[in-house]
């Protein structure tokens, strides 16, 4: 097997789409499916959102898919408690259950009445002002692709155009969600559910000062 189909093996174990690991790793779509060979720079892009991947099983497909010491290291956080903070670069990582690097990278909160939260992520723009303020915490749960919305209630929504933290309310059609700020001065806006990668509930916030 040749690099890429080692590759593509792995995405499989791990649950993911081509289009999640395209986002998760800023390659370029296509680029899985292309006959170019992978270059010393791919890898380390690679390596560096999958830490836990062995190069020498990569390279090769020989031994271990996964480097022994991140599963270690890995198993340890696990015992640790809080919620990981993610930086806004790699939500798509924390949409996609990938909590290696955020587990051993992030800070992590305490915060008792976020049971259902499984990550926070940090509040920019003031499109969400008076119910978010830039710099704000907010709690988020990840939901299906085929969530049930609760109209009105406020989303974390990964789309080709970013991270958005929007109200949702029904669309014109099935097939469209209306988008809403709770700043007036932006105004709603129609995205199909198509251009949605991953969903998440806010299930609190906290508040800075």
């Amino acid at each position: 097997m040749d690099t890429k189909s080692n590759l593509l093996t792995f995405i499989q174990k791990k649950n993911l789409s081509k289009t999640e690991f395209y986002k998760i790793t800023g390659l370029s779509n296509g680029f899985l499916d292309k006959g170019s060979s992978v270059t010393s720079t791919n890898l380390e892009t690679i390596l560096k959102h999958f830490p836990e991947l062995s190069l020498d099983w990569l390279i090769t497909g020989e031994g271990p898919m996964l480097r022994t010491d991140m599963a270690t290291a890995h198993h340890a956080t696990g015992s640790e408690t809080g919620i990981p903070l993610i930086p806004i670069n790699a939500m798509a990582g924390a949409f996609a259950g990938e909590q290696v690097v955020l587990e051993l990278e992030c800070e992590r909160y305490v915060v008792p009445a976020f049971k259902d939260a499984e990550f926070l992520i940090t509040v920019k723009g003031s499109s969400m002002i008076p119910k978010y303020n830039s710099g704000d915490i907010v709690a988020c749960k990840r939901m299906p692709l085929d969530t049930f919305f609760q109209w009105n209630k406020v989303y974390v929504l990964d789309t080709e155009q970013g991270p958005l933290i929007k109200r949702v309310k029904k669309g014109s059609t099935e097939d469209t969600l209306t988008i809403f700020s709770d700043n007036p001065s932006y105004e709603p806006f129609e995205l199909p559910r198509t251009k949605i990668y991953h969903i998440a509930l806010v299930v609190g916030v906290i508040r800075l000062e």
